[in-house]
């Protein structure tokens, strides 16, 4: 009971810094056209750190990329990242002179402190966030105890057995959803052998022990490697010392004798339209329709990403919902959207639909697809997008995650430390023929992926 209040009370204190924050930035005068300062720099351990100073609340955020994401999973172990991440949480072993913890012990030491920490694993890369009130004494404890599991996962097999077993009977249960066998078609089609289209199944889970997770921990978390994102309220001289007591319990490592990671192949382009039909009982069928688009460092990012908004992307105001919703009424809702990034990530329409509309909905898809592609959006489309885009761009920054969301990116993509400062002008200089050359480059309507799902025969 009292783990629980303490827990409800840290939500509450980090809940009001967060909010107060979020106004801060709505009441500042043109803040959605001020300069967004990022301070970069390379420690000497390598890891290379990015700082917005924010000092109107007093909170930091942390975000701690390593390339050590779903993509270096070996093909026989899909999952193998994302249940190392998963697993780091399960507490930390005893070193230096500190007490080992369990799951229970680690968790109510950050509901003590305040603060919230976490891992994850997406394709790209694993990633490490802290959040804390920068009181000095709790910033300080917390940033020592992420240092601790950061570098000193205990990784307990019990624990790990526990675990596979939880995850594999979610895996069963999303194997009922008609969403979930639509996707997972889908993936393997576009992606073929490539990591982004690796499945979780209970036979590659069964493969992972916790000696592989340390091996994959010992591989991929290592100082040098790290691109760390700060958004709060402390100075340059501060979050350069946070930054070095994150990554000081690694083990040193000079990164100049170190192998570089293996290369990753790139997306095979399709050479030819693959089609798949999956019976399922189901009240709506699903229809997905797409292919390998492009890498987030291609130059063709924002006339890909303005011709998106205007084909699929924008919601009401899109060309695929006028024609597939609005017009014939076969759907509720329809989009498309690009998911870049270090490689290829897949182009992608979808929607659900009747069963016995399937067919003719499909249809309509790939006539406005074809029609885009070859012929662009038109002048009016183009200037409501841009309206629409430059119009919302503070709600894409009005938050301490949100805005470090961006700084992380900037940071993983190499994108110019200016990025955020000249998004709206990059939005602006879009014309309709760069949008028509940039997805004529990109996209072949002739050779896609369809997947339709419990449609009618």
């Amino acid at each position: 009971m009292k783990s629980a209040i303490k827990v409800i009370a840290v939500r509450a204190r980090i809940t009001w810094a967060a909010g107060l924050f979020c106004l801060s930035l709505a009441i500042l005068p043109g803040f959605a056209a001020a300069a967004i300062p990022i301070q970069h720099w390379t420690q000497p351990n390598g890891a290379r750190v990015y700082l917005v100073e924010s000092p109107a609340i007093a909170m930091l955020d942390v975000q701690i990329d390593f390339d050590a994401g779903g993509r270096r999973d070996p093909p026989a172990q899909a999952g193998l990242a994302s249940v190392t991440a998963s697993m780091l949480s399960k507490g930390v072993r005893a070193e230096k002179g500190d007490a080992a913890l369990d799951e229970n012990a680690l968790s109510e030491a950050w509901a003590d402190l305040g603060a919230q920490f976490g891992a994850s694993a997406g394709s790209d890369r694993l990633s490490f966030s802290l959040r804390s009130l920068t009181e000095p004494d709790l910033l300080a404890k917390a940033v020592a105890l992420a240092a601790r599991e950061i570098a000193e996962p205990a990784f307990p097999d019990a624990v790990w057995q526990r675990e596979r077993q939880r995850i594999e009977a979610s895996i069963k249960e999303a194997n009922t959803r008609p969403a979930t066998v639509a996707g997972r078609a889908y993936s393997a089609a576009v992606y073929g052998s490539h990591p982004y289209g690796y499945e979780v199944t209970a036979p590659t889970l069964e493969r992972i022990s916790v000696a592989d997770m340390r091996a994959e921990h010992a591989q991929g978390v290592v100082a040098c490697r790290a691109r760390i994102s700060m958004v709060g309220a402390v100075t340059r001289a501060q979050a350069d010392a946070i930054a070095t007591r994150l990554l000081a319990r690694l083990p040193p490592t000079d990164c100049s004798t170190l192998q570089p990671l293996p290369v990753v192949p790139e997306v095979a382009a399709l050479t030819q339209p693959v089609e798949k039909r999956i019976a399922f009982d189901s009240a709506q069928a699903q229809v997905l329709v797409g292919q390998p688009g492009y890498r987030r460092s291609d130059p063709d990012h924002f006339a890909l990403f303005v011709g998106n908004y205007i084909l699929g992307g924008g919601g009401f105001v899109s060309r695929l919902t006028t024609e597939v919703r609005e017009k014939r009424g076969l759907t509720y809702g329809v989009s498309s959207y690009f998911s870049p990034g270090l490689h290829a990530g897949s182009f992608t329409v979808g929607l659900q639909t009747r069963p016995d509309q399937a067919a003719q909905a499909l249809a309509v898809v790939r006539q406005v697809l074809a029609d885009f592609v070859a012929n662009g959006p038109t002048e009016a489309e183009l200037r409501a997008a841009k309206d629409n885009l430059i119009g919302g761009f503070a709600l894409r920054i009005d938050s301490n995650r949100k805005l470090l969301d961006n700084i992380a990116a900037i940071a993983w993509n190499d994108l110019p430390l200016d990025y955020l400062d000249t998004w709206t002008q990059q939005i602006s200089k879009v014309t309709v023929a760069d949008i028509k050359a940039a997805f004529a480059r990109k996209l072949q309507p002739d050779k896609m992926v369809t997947v339709i799902l419990g449609a009618a025969p």
